[in-house]
């Protein structure tokens, strides 16, 4: 019953809090818990805000029982990517060199979950300053992937200790960033749901940035209609993050309620030929059987070759990362006696060599593609592909001179779109793989309602880790 709990979707979580099976101290317990037994291993939370939480818990419960109206989300538990500010904790943004950094502001996003009445069990474990795909951390320490308790392998990054977290029951829910992947990237490798949300759809005040004009924040869950709940809690604008000021209203409630029909819904897939990298074979069946259960689902499936090349989108989003990323930390980034891990230390720096000029330039071609993008999926609900070409390798395996983990992802960061990433299968060893769904800018509840009708016809994200040889810390 306590596991099952644990591993229950939020929609279950608030309907079970509203019915009054558990109240949220309870629940609130359970994940604490979990997290004491087995996140000496797992390693997905940097902080744990055990006596807050708690405290969040019993008000949540106190606001239930005044009998007034009460957020659906109301004493539901979450975990934090450790670049959420919150006034007076500390955020390291995943690096050894900020570890007494206070924050001195509340980002927006916290606050809006805080007045939803969720819960904040604490921080998760990131990617030093979010820059990395892997989900490694050799100064900060890497989270490990709970698909596979005898070798640690990647969790993928660089939210890697959202991802795990959820994966492993550790919280029901986690916010996580994506700059190039870094919400569906560790999504997919731990076999969960995570939304990539268009730039300006939820305010970036209080969320340490690694790119300014590419980050965005969004939800890592156990399904799309709690990535629906979730995002509806945060959307909105904020005079804070004028990016948020031009967005459009979208009404995400309406993905809830019956399972949508999706008959008629047109789905370009990606052509093999146009693979940006070969993929394992396991993905490439993965990715078949999800186009062959789209189909028997009435949606119209239909192959389309795009006219972009993702890979040559793939390296112009990581000049402009690198470029961004070193604008905010150039003060520090090449101190030696800073401990700085190297890879991400030489990411940053790469940022230095881009000029003005190059830079204006590709802001300038970034803005093109985008147009052309929204033009060719003028008449398509979501391009499919696969959302990573390879499963979750052990992490002395990992070449951090490539970033294969980030062929299929960051070409939407640059494009302005958004993405849905989804548990599709398992290879043969028992590891998760997911597919993505991409959509044109602010096509978030269509991507979702399509990942429900997913969802509702498959069980790959209900689908729990075997954490039995993990010892009790």
């Amino acid at each position: 019953m306590i596991e099952d709990l644990a591993f229950s979707s939020v929609t279950e979580i608030a309907s079970g809090l509203r019915r009054g099976d558990f109240t949220s101290r309870e629940l609130t317990q359970v994940y604490l818990d979990r997290i004491g037994r087995f996140d000496g291993q797992l390693h997905a939370y940097v902080d744990v805000y055990a006596d807050a939480a708690l405290a969040l818990a019993d008000a949540a419960d106190r606001r239930r029982q005044s009998g007034l109206p009460v957020s659906p989300l109301n004493g539901v538990p979450i975990a934090l990517k450790d670049l959420c500010e919150i006034e007076g904790r500390v955020t390291t943004a995943g690096s050894s060199c900020w570890l007494k950094r206070k924050s001195t502001v509340t980002g927006t996003i916290v606050e809006r979950l805080l007045a939803a009445g969720m819960v904040v069990l604490g921080k998760t474990h990131m990617v030093e300053f979010a820059f990395g795909g892997w989900g490694t951390n050799p100064l900060c320490g890497t989270p490990w992937n709970p698909w596979d308790t005898a070798t640690h392998r990647v969790p993928g990054g660089s939210s890697s200790g959202s991802g795990v977290a959820v994966a492993a029951g550790l919280a029901p829910a986690a916010i996580g960033s994506d700059t190039g992947g870094s919400v569906r990237i560790p999504a997919s490798l731990n076999g969960i749901t995570g939304l990539k949300t268009t730039f300006g759809l939820i305010s970036l005040y209080g969320a340490v940035p690694l790119s300014t004009t590419l980050d965005s924040i969004g939800p890592m869950t156990r399904s799309a209609e709690d990535a629906a709940l979730l995002t509806a809690a945060m959307i909105g604008p904020d005079p804070r993050d004028p990016g948020t000021l031009a967005a459009p209203a979208l009404d995400f409630h309406s993905v809830l309620g019956p399972v949508p029909d999706i008959r008629g819904a047109r789905i370009t897939v990606l052509p093999e030929k146009q693979f940006p990298i070969a993929v394992d074979a396991d993905v490439a069946r993965v990715w078949a059987e999800t186009i062959a259960g789209l189909r028997k689902l009435g949606a119209v499936v239909e192959e389309r070759a795009v006219p972009f090349d993702f890979d040559q989108l793939m390296q112009r989003n990581g000049r402009l990362i690198a470029a961004e990323a070193y604008a905010y930390h150039r003060a520090y980034i090449e101190h030696e006696a800073q401990p700085i891990g190297k890879w991400v230390r030489g990411r940053v720096l790469a940022g230095k060599t881009v000029s003005a000029a190059d830079y204006i330039a590709a802001r300038d071609d970034q803005r093109r593609m985008a147009a052309a993008f929204a033009e060719w999926m003028r008449d398509c609900d979501a391009l499919l592909t696969s959302t990573l070409p390879i499963p979750a390798l052990p992490v002395d395996q990992v070449d951090e001179m490539t970033t294969p983990l980030a062929t299929f992802t960051r070409a939407v960061n640059y494009l302005g779109a958004c993405a849905l990433s989804l548990p599709a299968g398992f290879s043969a060893g028992g590891l998760p793989i997911g597919m993505q769904l991409i959509g044109r800018p602010f096509t978030e509840p269509n991507l979702l309602r399509l990942g429900r009708a997913f969802q509702a016809a498959t069980d790959w994200h209900k689908r729990r880790p075997d954490l039995s040889g993990i010892r009790a810390a």
